[in-house]
């Protein structure tokens, strides 16, 4: 007879398609350039699927580098960061306490149940270093049992074993005001500390006030300090209710500022927009440009550090190297997208005689396999206008002759790859594949009503002559 242990191992084991045997609940990283990197895909039923990496955080990746065999998690990825996911998706919204020593003894939504797609895998890059015993092999209770991640913060819900109750006090309408939140101990306030559009984004969409306009942080909608009940709050901005929000302390807590007051404005219409990560990949190329023929680019610092050095000899007579692309943008949202600083403040430049309205509209960063920039496009001031819109959508924004900027609804504004800036300087890196992250309103200076098609991750190699960029997905800044 077959003992009963055997029978209860042989019921969770099945065969892959693709060969070995593996237990119910087993992972593996794929993609990576090395076996310490990759999306986190886990086993079930005979079939290997990705992981949504919704609420995905670094307590999940230190759980999935223990049961490889590594000491520690560096970071968690987002986005399909190692190409695209599988379509078979088997757990999403996980949440675990970074003391289980499975990725299947966490919480999660259940297998297969899911509201994501092939471009939100969750990975991990881990520390290569084997810890002395494997993780997946250590039993929960053993004295050798994986530690809390390296994190002060904790879960609200672990403190109220339940939805937070909030409500918007002191506003002038009721879709903006200071937050409150009701405790055991009766309502309080939150520090308005490192608070931002995230969990501002949180708060108006568990009151079903659409979405955050703004997050504000002052004495602006009242409220005195010593009510001050929670501190150091941190969302994705996707959870359904603040108490699934990370904070530092509940009670007693400190707050630098008297009047650093937690508060937001809601807004059922923002701007949404999207950059096109296929035109990216289409226009992207190799220019080798003549110092001689960048004293713009020189002026608006979009060249890396080493063009900034004229003690060479013959600095002059020297080419810059740059990858070129075209960065094509669209609002898809409800309502025109505008700068952040008003027109009074927006900057004349000479050099391509018009004003710049934002300091900050993108970023163009180049990031090798640990995760490190290494290089970034330095593109400080943009101008906003409608180059194409829809059929019987009128273009209202243009930069010349001082006029007004923003991008409508309906409407695309494109930097082809030919305008000075649009690129990125690599003269100083060495042939290789990198990452290449396209980012537009990466500081959230502008509310929209979504972040997650606000930047394009792509793979580039490259070397002295040409460049290939491909397996661009969209994701957030």
């Amino acid at each position: 007879m077959v003992p009963t242990l055997l029978l209860m191992l042989a019921a969770v084991m099945v065969r892959a398609q693709d060969g070995p045997v593996y237990p119910d609940g087993s992972i593996r990283l794929v993609g990576g350039r090395n076996p310490t990197e990759g999306n986190v895909e886990v086993f079930y039923r005979g079939r290997w699927g990705s992981i949504c990496d919704d609420e995905w955080d670094i307590r999940e990746a230190y759980i999935v580098c223990k049961m490889l065999g590594y000491n520690r998690a560096v970071r968690a990825t987002f986005n399909s960061q190692f190409g695209r996911g599988r379509d078979l998706i088997w757990m999403d919204n996980m949440f675990c306490t970074g003391r289980e020593f499975r990725l299947d003894r966490c919480r999660f939504d259940g297998w297969g149940v899911h509201d994501c797609n092939h471009a939100e895998a969750a990975g991990v890059v881990c520390d290569g270093q084997r810890a002395r015993a494997i993780a997946q092999n250590t039993p929960e209770t053993s004295p050798n049992a994986i530690p809390a991640a390296p994190s002060a913060k904790t879960v609200i819900r672990l403190v109220t074993e339940k939805d937070l109750t909030i409500r918007l006090v002191g506003g002038r309408t009721t879709t903006e005001g200071r937050v409150e939140v009701r405790m055991p101990q009766g309502w309080g306030l939150i520090c308005g500390d490192g608070w931002s559009v995230m969990e501002a984004n949180v708060v108006c969409s568990q009151l079903r006030l659409g979405h955050a306009k703004a997050s504000v942080q002052s004495g602006t909608y009242g409220g005195h300090h010593k009510n001050m009940i929670i501190s150091g709050v941190k969302c994705r901005g996707s959870e359904h209710n603040l108490a699934d929000c990370l904070h530092d302390k509940v009670g007693q807590v400190f707050c630098p500022g008297e009047e650093n007051i937690a508060g937001v404005v809601c807004s059922a219409s923002l701007p949404d927009l999207v950059v096109d990560e296929k035109e990216i990949e289409r226009t992207s190329y190799i220019d080798n440009i003549p110092m001689a023929n960048l004293q713009c680019a020189l002026e608006e610092n979009c060249l890396s550090s080493s063009a900034y050095d004229r003690t060479r000899p013959g600095w002059q007579l020297m080419q810059r190297r740059v990858l070129r692309f075209t960065a094509r943008i669209g609002n898809f949202g409800t309502t025109d997208f505008r700068p952040f600083l008003p027109k009074q403040s927006w900057q004349w430049h000479a050099c391509h005689l018009h004003y710049h309205s934002m300091e900050v509209f993108a970023h163009f960063d180049i990031i090798d396999s640990r995760g490190t920039k290494v290089a970034e496009g330095h593109k400080a001031s943009f101008c906003l206008e409608d180059n194409e819109c829809h059929t019987n959508i009128p273009k209202k924004y243009a930069c010349a002759n001082y006029g007004d900027q923003g991008i409508s609804v309906g409407c695309v504004d494109t930097y082809h790859h030919n305008i000075d800036c649009q690129w990125v300087d690599i003269t100083d890196l060495r042939p290789g594949t990198y990452y290449f992250k396209v980012s537009v309103n990466p500081e959230l200076k502008v509310s929209e009503l979504s972040y997650d098609n606000n930047a394009a991750t792509c793979i580039v190699h490259f070397d002295y002559v040409s460049a290939q960029v491909y397996n661009c997905t969209l994701g957030r800044p």
